[in-house]
């Protein structure tokens, strides 16, 4: 069997302002236009069309299930964090592949190939959050770009992160693309008031694949058991 490699940015879905490396493995082919707005004004935007900041705020814990297809293949995908803590389970032919960060260390398990997470991925991940929309600071930004894809505009923030694309029209992020690789958030879905990614084509480590949510839990089923 062909093996079937996860990107890393998959099992932290959207948590690319913290993980992603490099500002210059985005290349910025599209034109873009000066906005008047801010970072603050557009992360403000954004957190308010997701749901709130406060209501965000208060998810302690969150399970996720995934169907994957990549390669012709479907994956199932759980996923539970806890504070930073996550741990992703994925389910192929009988397999599993777990991606798991107990809030100090981690490590990856591909059918019993299992290596630590990088020492440079550390820091930064001991800042994650339940929900990653949180981890986005405007003060990591430092100006506001519009650019125009398929003839609709979207609000353009970069940093040595990557770039991010929010929907002018709904303040919602909309597509990512960093050193990690490249998301594009096709549709939502509404849990206990807050916005999630109902589905996601991605891309990285040289590959495709299409990510649907089937399921979310929270503040529900987490404990620091599942991080051991």
């Amino acid at each position: 069997m062909k093996k079937i490699i996860i990107p890393f940015f998959c099992a932290v879905l959207f948590s690319v302002p913290a993980v992603a490396q490099k500002k210059e493995a985005v290349s910025a082919k599209k034109e873009a236009v000066a906005s008047k707005e801010t970072p603050k004004d557009i992360l403000d935007n954004y957190f308010k069309a997701s749901g709130g900041k406060e209501k965000l705020e208060s998810v302690k814990s969150i399970i996720t299930d995934n169907t994957v297809v990549v390669q012709g293949m479907e994956i199932k995908m759980t996923t539970k964090k806890l504070g930073n803590k996550f741990k992703s389970v994925q389910s192929l032919m009988g397999k599993e592949m777990i991606q798991l960060f107990d809030g100090e260390k981690g490590y990856f398990d591909q059918m019993g190939n299992k290596t630590d997470i990088p020492a440079d991925k550390i820091a930064e991940l001991k800042k994650g959050k339940p929900l990653d929309a949180l981890a986005f600071d405007p003060s990591n930004f430092q100006t506001v770009t519009v650019e125009k894809i398929d003839g609709k505009d979207y609000n353009v923030l970069t940093s040595d992160k990557g770039k991010f694309y929010f929907d002018k029209s709904t303040g919602l992020l909309y597509k990512t693309a960093a050193a990690e690789g490249s998301a594009t958030i096709k549709s939502y879905m509404t849990v206990d008031g807050i916005q999630f990614p109902a589905e996601v084509d991605a891309e990285g480590a040289g590959q495709k694949m299409n990510i649907k949510t089937t399921k979310i839990v929270i503040n529900s089923g987490v404990t620091d058991a599942d991080f051991k």
